[in-house]
C-alpha cells in the first residue's frame, strides 16, 4: 500500500503528459520524491504505463481498470495487463470514467487478487460509505464540480472532506481517504492533512502548470 501522506499526480489524458511528456513528468516527480523524501505517485495512461515503471521507482498507478478477467473483451482494460505492464496500483472509478457500485466491488476484489494497490474515487459522502464497505486501500474524494476548477474541494466543500473521513473510517478504519478536486499549491494540501485526509489527488494543477518543478516543491513542502 502507498505510504501516506501522499500526492498522487493523476495525469488524465492531457497531450502534456503522453508517451514521451509521461516519462518526462514521472522522472520529475521521482527526482523530488527522493529529494525531499514525500510520498508521491503518479497515474498515467495505459499505454504510458510500461515505459515510466522500467524508469523510475515512483509507483506507478494505472488510471482504470475495467472489471473483467481474461477472455473475450475487446478494448476493454485488463486488470493482468496493467499489472504485467509494471503498474503497482490503479485508480478505480474515477468521476471520468464511473462505474456501478457492483462493478467497484468487483474491480475492488480483482485488485486485491493481483495485490494491486487501489484508491477507490468517490463524488460524496454517502457514496464514499458504500465504497467503504467493499475495503479498498484508499478512497478518494473529489466533488466533480470543483474538478479542473480554480478553488480547491478543501476550501469550497472542507465539510465533504471531514464527512468522508468520519463515515468511512466508522466503516473501515483501516481505509486511508484523499481528496481531490481544485488542490494547486501547499495550502490546499496542508489543509487536506487538517480536515483528517492522508493525502490528495489531483491532475491539471501539476500537469497544466507552466512551470510543473515549482508547482511539485510547493505541494510536498506542506508534507
Amino acid at each position: 500500500m502507498l505510504k501516506t501522506p501522499v500526492i498522487v499526480v493523476n495525469v488524465k489524458t492531457y497531450a502534456e503528459a503522453t508517451g514521451k511528456n509521461a516519462l518526462e513528468l514521472a522522472s520529475l516527480i521521482d527526482r523530488i520524491s527522493k529529494e525531499t523524501g514525500v510520498n508521491i505517485t503518479i497515474a498515467v495512461q495505459a499505454t504510458d504505463i510500461y515505459i515510466c515503471a522500467q524508469h523510475v521507482d515512483i509507483p506507478v498507478f494505472a488510471e482504470h481498470i475495467d472489471p473483467i478477467t481474461p477472455g473475450s473483451h475487446t478494448g476493454w482494460t485488463l486488470p493482468e495487463a496493467v499489472k504485467e505492464a509494471g503498474a503497482s496500483g490503479t485508480l478505480i472509478n474515477h468521476s471520468e470514467h464511473r462505474l456501478n457500485l457492483a462493478d467497484i466491488d468487483f474491480c475492488i476484489t480483482r485488485a486485491k487478487d493481483l495485490d494491486l494497490d487501489h484508491i477507490a474515487c468517490s463524488n460524496n459522502v454517502l457514496t464514499s460509505k458504500a465504497i467503504a464497505a467493499f475495503s479498498p486501500n484508499f478512497i478518494a474524494v473529489e466533488p466533480p464540480e470543483l474538478i479542473g476548477g480554480d478553488v480547491s474541494v478543501t476550501t469550497a466543500n472542507p465539510d465533504v472532506v471531514r464527512g468522508t473521513v468520519e463515515a468511512v473510517k466508522h466503516v473501515d478504519d483501516k481505509i486511508k481517504v484523499l481528496c481531490g478536486a481544485g488542490v494547486k499549491n501547499g495550502r490546499d494540501v496542508a489543509k487536506a492533512i487538517e480536515l483528517g485526509a492522508d493525502g490528495v489527488l489531483l491532475a491539471s494543477g501539476v500537469v497544466k502548470a507552466g512551470d510543473r518543478e515549482k508547482v511539485i516543491r510547493d505541494l510536498v513542502s506542506a508534507l
